[in-house]
């Protein structure tokens, strides 16, 4: 019985096997059928996302490449500057080395802004001369020639150092430098005086020495004026003093010296020399370090360093270095000067620190072009010494410090804008004796910026065409 149920089975199954086989291969031809239609849709879409990467990918790549332009751009120029520092300090500290090494140089810069302000500051200390000695010569022998005698050397100027019997004898002295001046009287002097005649007080003085013609004169004007004024009170015989006043002085006036307090010779003419100084000592240092470079050059003239010319970059390079160097020294020497020295000395000085600051700066810029400049005229270090002190008193006189700017002739006048320190003694002396302001010397202030950008342009191209030793 079980036997027979398997066999039916199994003939059952037998007869279904195609039916199963045909349902599945069916299901395979569709299953492929519809595969195959997706396929197309599925490459489509693959190449679609493909071809948008590429196109991202592909709008991305400038963007890329500029980035790493920018990035390299970036690196040269940080590379650019570095190399450039370096070869400033390196100019620098090469001009310093100079500097330091030198010990003409090292007296220049150094030692001459510091010993020769205080040098001239100590012998114009005093300001004015006292007590100028004076030979009297009395030939009137009366009261009112000995009343005159006693107030002129009472007086704090002059003193009455010597008499003599004659003016032969009283020219003898003068002569060997025991006095610088004469007071001498006529036999008449009271007479005249008793006449109602006028009586005159005769005054000699050396003129080699200005400041000593200066108080005897001022002196014996005094007294004779108060004397005068004594004998015009007696005989009007007025009867109050108040209309002696007015007889003796009927328009009064007061002195009142607005700047030069003192009357000095120090605070008149100590500015312009110091500011004259820096100018001269730059001059000086600058010129004897090109003469020594000259000289050496000139000793091996085929050198196995040359290089050939400077480029228009390392001549900048070069130019500023050697102008910082001379900065850093020259600006604690210019403080010394303006600043220290005549608060040592107790000179007038009404500048104001920030007004100095900003005068200054291009009065040393165009101090060290000029000096660049000029030194590329000096064939040996001695000839410098030569010229800066052949012209170091013309160029004072020619700033219109010892005489007026107006009664100067125009062609010096002109000759003298070609130097920095003209314009920068008219301005400091505006500013350390009468209290003026940048505003109130800008003249002089915009004109030294001019000689900097004249003189600095020469000096670049001095630099330039300078070969490298």
């Amino acid at each position: 019985m079980n036997y027979k149920f398997f066999v039916n089975f199994a003939l059952k199954n037998r007869r279904r096997a195609p039916v199963y086989r045909l349902t599945s291969t069916i299901f395979s031809c569709e299953e492929a059928l519809k595969n195959r239609r997706r396929a197309p849709v599925y490459r489509l879409t693959s190449t679609i996302f493909s071809c948008e990467e590429a196109l991202k990918n592909r709008r991305r790549a400038p963007v890329y490449r500029l980035t790493n332009t920018i990035f390299s751009c970036e690196e040269a120029l940080r590379n650019h500057i570095y190399t450039e520092l370096t070869k400033y300090f390196d100019n620098i500290i090469d001009e310093l080395k100079a500097i330091v090494k030198d010990e003409g140089v090292l007296l220049f810069f150094i030692f001459l802004p510091i010993a020769y302000p205080l040098i001239y500051s100590w012998i114009y200390n005093n300001e004015v001369v006292r007590e100028v000695p004076v030979v009297l010569v009395d030939d009137s022998h009366t009261a009112m020639s000995r009343e005159f005698s006693r107030k002129f050397d009472a007086s704090p100027d002059v003193i009455i150092a010597l008499r003599a019997l004659s003016m032969a004898e009283a020219q003898n002295m003068i002569g060997r430098g025991q006095a610088y001046g004469i007071l001498y009287f006529p036999h008449d002097f009271d007479k005249n005086i008793g006449r109602l005649e006028q009586s005159h007080v005769s005054i000699y003085c050396d003129m080699s020495y200005m400041l000593a013609y200066k108080a005897i004169l001022q002196s014996a004007t005094a007294v004779a004026s108060e004397m005068g004024m004594e004998v015009q009170k007696k005989m009007l015989g007025n009867h109050t003093k108040r209309d002696d006043e007015i007889a003796t002085r009927p328009l009064d006036f007061d002195e009142v010296p607005l700047f030069n307090t003192t009357g000095g010779y120090g605070n008149f003419i100590l500015p312009g020399v110091l500011v004259l100084i820096i100018q001269q000592a730059l001059l000086l240092g600058v010129g004897m370090i090109n003469g020594t470079r000259r000289e050496e050059r000139l000793r091996n003239p085929y050198p196995t360093s040359l290089k050939g010319w400077h480029s228009w970059g390392e001549a900048v390079s070069t130019l500023l270095g050697q102008t910082t160097a001379y900065l850093m020294v020259f600006s604690v020497m210019l403080a010394w000067i303006t600043l220290v020295v005549p608060r040592i000395f107790g000179f007038v000085s009404m500048v104001h620190g920030l007004d100095l600051l900003l005068f200054f700066t291009p009065y040393l810029l165009a101090c060290v072009f000029f000096a660049v400049c000029f030194s590329s005229l000096v064939r040996y270090r001695e000839s410098v010494m030569l010229v800066v002190v052949f012209t170091s008193l013309p160029m004072l006189f020619m700033s219109g410090i010892s005489w007026p700017q107006s009664s100067i002739p125009g062609v010096w006048q002109g000759v003298s804008c070609l130097f920095p320190c003209t314009f920068a003694i008219r301005g400091f002396i505006r500013m350390s004796s009468m209290g003026a302001l940048l505003g109130d010397v800008a003249t002089e202030y915009h004109a030294m910026w001019v000689l900097v950008a004249i003189y600095g342009s020469l000096a670049l191209i001095i630099t330039k065409l300078r070969t490298r030793v």
